[in-house]
């Protein structure tokens, strides 16, 4: 945890900035703060009430009472981040003033010379998105009327059926329809433990060397068939997705996007592995179906890469994963230009911070497409006391001022992190001869 040195003259001279360690003073801003209000501490909580490690950032301020909290949720390697921000990020934000959001972002941006990947950007984020949470709250605002206001009611949201067959999944889905959804994503099952959103069938593979693998080739001549049993059943008015989740070719992505393009799907997500971005443009060309991707990237230059050169239909931002609010708001204006909608990851493995955070800008964008949404547990609320509901297939933002979320670290504590779950996972996704194939 970083705080201000009591023995130091930091309350007295403003531009004064110690490391946590009391150590030489840190570069300063070229300007007064035009007030006494500064950050005095800046740490990382994790808690994991569902399982997959949530990480938040809370940021403290020298006015009693006055805190902001932010999503740095990178589940698969959260002690890393929670350590990038108590050692290397907390401290440079630590005595600065917290409505200078732009500047200490960019000095935590730079300050590291070797830039970007998830576990620095998701830290970045954390206290991105507590210095904003923080300035909603000094301003008596919601953050969304921080940007601009409204341009819309609520977001409409999308939620995932799976089942072990197409019957299961579609008996979900129409549980969804009934809760009031009319966007749904649907998975099904495949033989083996490989199939991604769906539960699959040990021993799928018996004569095969990994039995429980999962096969590419099966996966295209059956997954057309899930659809036009949707079809049948739900007719042309429901929303469609799919997700692949990186699985297949360049080439075997557009396969599968014509095959599905009797159904009308209102997007196909994540159809090729981000080693194989630069390819995205191509492939989107040859689609019939919109292509939704963005999830897995790293950095701001990477989504306007996709977004310029037409890769991408949906932007799929991870928020937390390019740096927070502050980075994705100028991505979505770039979408606005260049008439490419959002469609933001949000499942369990982001906070309700981050969801809150999500919404702010889905409210406040015309580029809203879709919103991806999670129905947290009664644990996940007990910790995150105002985390957003889903009502009748829309959520609603907060009109709290700030997020609208808050932490209670008590309850927190008793959800302590479990390591490796993910890794135990993906360690499995194999093909039936063995190969290791993308997670």
């Amino acid at each position: 945890m970083s705080s201000i040195d009591a023995h130091t003259d930091t309350a007295t001279d403003p531009n004064r900035l110690l490391d946590a360690d009391g150590g030489l003073p840190q570069a300063r801003p070229p300007w007064p703060p035009r007030d006494s209000l500064r950050i005095t501490s800046v740490r990382a909580v994790v808690t994991a009430p569902e399982g997959a490690p949530l990480v938040v950032v809370r940021v403290d301020t020298s006015e009693p009472g006055l805190y902001g909290l932010g999503c740095a949720t990178f589940t698969q390697r959260y002690a890393a981040v929670a350590a990038a921000v108590d050692e290397h990020v907390g401290p440079l934000a630590v005595g600065r003033h917290p409505a200078d959001i732009e500047d200490i972002t960019r000095l935590i941006h730079y300050s590291s010379y070797w830039r970007n990947g998830p576990v620095l950007n998701n830290a970045l984020s954390g206290v991105d998105q507590a210095l904003w949470d923080i300035a909603g709250k000094r301003a008596g605002l919601p953050v969304y009327e921080l940007l601009g206001g409204r341009s819309r009611a609520a977001v409409e949201v999308y939620s995932h059926a799976a089942g072990h067959s197409v019957e299961e999944t579609l008996d979900q889905a129409e549980q969804l329809v009934a809760a009031g959804y009319r966007n749904v994503r649907l998975q099904t099952g495949q033989p083996g433990l490989g199939a991604y959103g769906a539960p699959g069938t040990p021993g799928g593979y018996p004569r095969s060397p990994h039995p429980d693998g999962w096969d590419p080739e099966r996966y295209l001549r059956t997954t057309p068939a899930l659809f036009a049993a949707a079809r049948e059943r739900f007719g042309p008015e429901l929303n469609l997705m799919h997700d692949v989740h990186s699985r297949l070719t360049p080439k075997q992505a557009v396969v599968l996007a014509r095959a599905l393009e009797p159904y009308g799907l209102s997007f196909l997500e994540d159809v090729i592995a981000p080693e194989y971005y630069d390819r995205l443009p191509e492939v989107r060309a040859a689609s019939p179906v919109p292509i939704a991707v963005g999830e897995q990237l790293g950095s701001v230059p990477d989504a306007v890469r996709l977004i310029r050169d037409g890769g991408v239909d949906l932007l799929r931002l991870h928020t937390s994963s390019v740096g927070g609010l502050t980075p994705t708001r100028k991505l979505v204006a770039l979408c606005e230009l260049l008439g490419v909608r959002t469609a933001f990851h949000s499942p369990g493995d982001i906070s309700p911070v981050g969801v809150a955070a999500n919404l702010a800008v889905d409210v406040n964008t015309p580029a809203f497409g879709f919103q991806e949404s999670h129905e947290y547990n009664n644990a996940t609320h007990e910790v995150f006391p105002g985390t957003p509901v889903v009502r009748e297939g829309y959520l609603y933002p907060s009109q709290q001022p700030g997020w609208g979320v808050e932490l209670d670290e008590k309850a927190a504590a008793a959800h302590p992190p479990t390591k490796f779950l993910h890794e135990r996972w993906s360690a499995r996704v194999r093909r039936p001869d063995g190969a290791l194939e993308a997670p």
